[in-house]
């Protein structure tokens, strides 16, 4: 779990919050194997066991007072007894993970019987679109084809197709069926009946590991549905010689989402889809107009900045909050270059603990190796995460593609996650009061994150694994907890000197983002840029490098907008002016498409603050040879690249790697890098941390 604030040393009262112009929150990267210091959990069993407040419910950590018979709580400072039990497992505390460390991670008892826990199976479903064209098809069988190859053999899959009909595959058998149910086209409409009375749940999904082959072959008898399967003769479904059906996207969703929550916790204990879609969804429930996009803002006077950033139906977010109650996550893949209208259906993905991918087109798209990718990194999942904080301050907006929890305050549901999902809170004080200037006690926040991994049998101590089991996966259920003690800032300067400059991106992205979905991109520029004109003015004072005549609003001095005696704000102006130019915050009429707008906004909304600085900052790199790395770090203008002499350049812009060649470059350097060389090392790290890449080489 790792932890960054935005100060290392926090501000003394709500004056001193306001007078300092830095935003003050933490960003959370909960099931990250290390911390941010590279410092691993101590491990320990019966978190069940683990002292709580009586007051805030707070976890009994190693900040807590304790004594024989009693512990004070750390965050509201509650005097707290012990149980026997306690009293018993403290008298050996290096026998205890809480007593050894402020960072542990629990096993927790899981609920259900010992043949349902060893026999557990994460089950993968594909749902792919056929209203679509060959050369989606062939991207999307090579992106499937890498994902069998990542699942764990004893995962369970299944392939579901739409268009105006929804198709279940029986791949079980000697030869691939699939059986049918058309979709309705009306936006209120049902399925005629339930899936599980067309194809049984177990029947549906298969294992991968006895019938890969015969997924493989299912794969290949995919095909584009064309105009007269929409329309068949004698069906009264022509209307005025218009064919009818298309994309039944959302009524698929919503139904594959209530057939595999009839099981959830019997036969599996995390469901993951897996949606191609190549258009919009235009049949049935959940249909979307995308006529909203297009020239009529020149004629009406609309703000296509304002009107296209909020969905146009509730559909999706109301099928969202159904996905999460059925323990299935949703991950978007869309690969096309028309308006999709991502602004409606992204929450059906980032609310269920989803990712959503955009393509532009299929000869450049890197599904297969995303897909690859994604499944090969570790996840949690059926997640909880809660933020404590000593009584003095409180979380304010947290942000994350999560559910927050509709009964208490902030707790979130996080159905997958993986290492490096990240999300960010911001603070406010409870009180005028803050902090006390004299007390030895100081700030506390406590991170408890909940959630359950599939181990493979290999990580099974002996005694755990039956003979009868063997060879199986088994589900566990841990607690990971975080306790961190901040410092106060007595003065403006000191809190200045802590800023991470990476943090207080990750703040202002998640700021803006929310500022443009509420009052348009125009209002989420105008917030970044007075940020940056407050903080300017406020380091200026703070510094007293200004002063004002008599009270009037002239100023003598020399105003310093490099920020030239902090070090730690130097990078924010180069930051902000980066994020201005981002597309992100690009204007329509620059070229800007809404459906990239909100992936960006979907991608930047879960990156840890490194990724971040990289996607929206980029990172130059100059190498002598191949082998050899000139400078770490350049600025980014053209007087590097020429100035430098360098003759390899490597640029990490998150979402696309370059490697370039000056042309002054000595003939004999080997092009394209070598794969054993460190530039090839460099760049083949980055494409296994990163979520998309596109790799140009020239």
């Amino acid at each position: 779990m790792a932890v960054r604030a935005t100060v290392s040393r926090f501000p003394i009262d709500s004056d001193a919050q306001e007078a300092c112009g830095i935003p003050w929150g933490l960003t959370v990267t909960p099931f990250a194997a290390k911390d941010e210091n590279g410092q691993a959990p101590v491990y320990g069993s019966d978190g069940h066991l683990l002292p709580r407040c009586e007051n805030c419910y707070a976890y009994f950590n190693t900040y807590c007072e304790l004594d024989q018979w009693a512990w004070n709580c750390s965050l509201c400072g509650t005097l707290n007894g012990l149980s026997s039990e306690a009293i018993a497992r403290y008298s050996r505390p290096q026998s205890c993970a809480e007593m050894m460390s402020s960072f542990v991670d629990l096993e927790f008892p899981l609920e259900g019987s010992e043949e349902e826990i060893l026999h557990a199976r994460p089950v993968y479903v594909a749902a792919v679109d056929l209203s679509s064209s060959e050369e989606f098809l062939e991207l999307t069988k090579s992106a499937l084809q890498a994902a069998l190859e990542a699942l764990a053999p004893e995962s369970l899959f299944g392939l579901a197709t739409f268009s105006h009909k929804l198709g279940l595959y029986d791949v079980q058998g000697p030869i691939p069926v699939v059986k049918n149910v058309f979709i309705p086209q009306d936006a209120e409409g049902t399925l005629p009946i339930e899936l599980e009375d067309v194809m049984p749940l177990l029947q549906f999904l298969a294992p991968v590991d006895t019938c890969k082959d015969r997924i493989t072959s299912a794969l290949e008898t995919l095909r584009p549905t064309t105009s007269w399967e929409r329309t068949p003769p004698g069906t009264g479904q022509e209307l005025n010689g218009v064919l009818m059906g298309g994309r039944g996207f959302g009524m698929a969703m919503e139904a594959l989402c209530n057939y595999l929550g009839s099981e959830y916790g019997n036969t599996f204990a995390l469901a993951r889809v897996f949606a191609f879609l190549s258009g919009p969804p235009d049949h049935g429930p959940g249909q979307l107009d995308t006529r909203r996009y297009g020239e009529q803002y020149a004629s009406k006077g609309e703000d296509a900045d304002r009107a296209l950033l909020p969905e146009q139906t509730p559909f999706y977010k109301d099928l969202a909050a159904v996905a999460v109650q059925a323990g299935v996550c949703v991950d978007i893949f869309a690969v096309t270059n028309e308006y999709t209208d991502l602004a409606s259906l992204k929450f059906l993905s980032i609310e269920s603990g989803g990712s959503l991918f955009l393509y532009s087109n299929t000869d450049d798209s890197t599904l297969p190796q995303d897909m690859y990718r994604m499944l090969s990194r570790p996840y949690a999942f059926n997640c909880v995460l809660r933020l404590r904080t000593s009584t003095e301050f409180k979380p304010g907006h947290s942000y994350g593609h999560f559910f927050p929890d509709p009964q208490y305050e902030n707790v979130q549901h996080i159905i997958c996650c993986d290492s490096y999902a990240t999300y960010a809170y911001d603070f406010e004080f409870a009180n005028n009061v803050g902090f006390s200037r004299h007390s030895s006690e100081q700030p506390m926040v406590q991170i408890a994150f909940q959630y359950t991994v599939v181990v493979p049998p290999e990580e099974l101590p002996g005694s755990e694994l039956l003979s009868s089991s063997r060879g199986k996966h088994s589900i566990k259920r841990r607690l990971r907890i975080r306790t961190l003690q901040y410092g106060t800032a007595r003065n403006l300067n000191e809190l200045y000197d802590g800023v991470d400059p990476e943090v207080v991106l990750s703040l202002l992205v998640h700021k803006v983002i929310l500022a443009s979905l509420e009052e348009g991109v125009r209002e989420g520029r105008m917030l970044l840029h007075d940020w940056l004109v407050i903080l300017t003015s406020q380091y200026n004072e703070a510094f007293n490098l200004i002063q004002y005549k008599n009270g009037s609003s002239s100023i003598t001095g020399q105003l310093d907008v490099t920020f030239s005696q902090c070090p730690q704000l130097q990078p924010l102006p180069r930051l902000v002016f980066a994020l201005l130019r981002n597309p992100l915050l690009r204007f329509h009429e620059e070229g800007v498409h809404p459906d990239y707008r909100i992936y960006v906004q979907c991608l930047f909304s879960a990156l840890e603050p490194s990724s971040l600085h990289r996607a929206i900052y980029p990172v130059l790199t100059s190498y002598s040879t191949p082998d050899k790395q000139a400078y770490p770090r350049h600025s980014l203008s053209r007087a590097a690249l020429i100035t430098s002499g360098s003759p390899i350049f490597f640029l990490d812009a998150y979402t696309t790697l370059i490697v370039f060649y000056s042309s002054t470059a000595d003939p004999s350097l080997p092009f394209p890098p070598p794969h054993d060389c460190k530039l090839f090392y460099h760049l083949h790290k980055q494409v296994e941390m990163e979520t998309v890449l596109a790799c140009d080489l020239f």
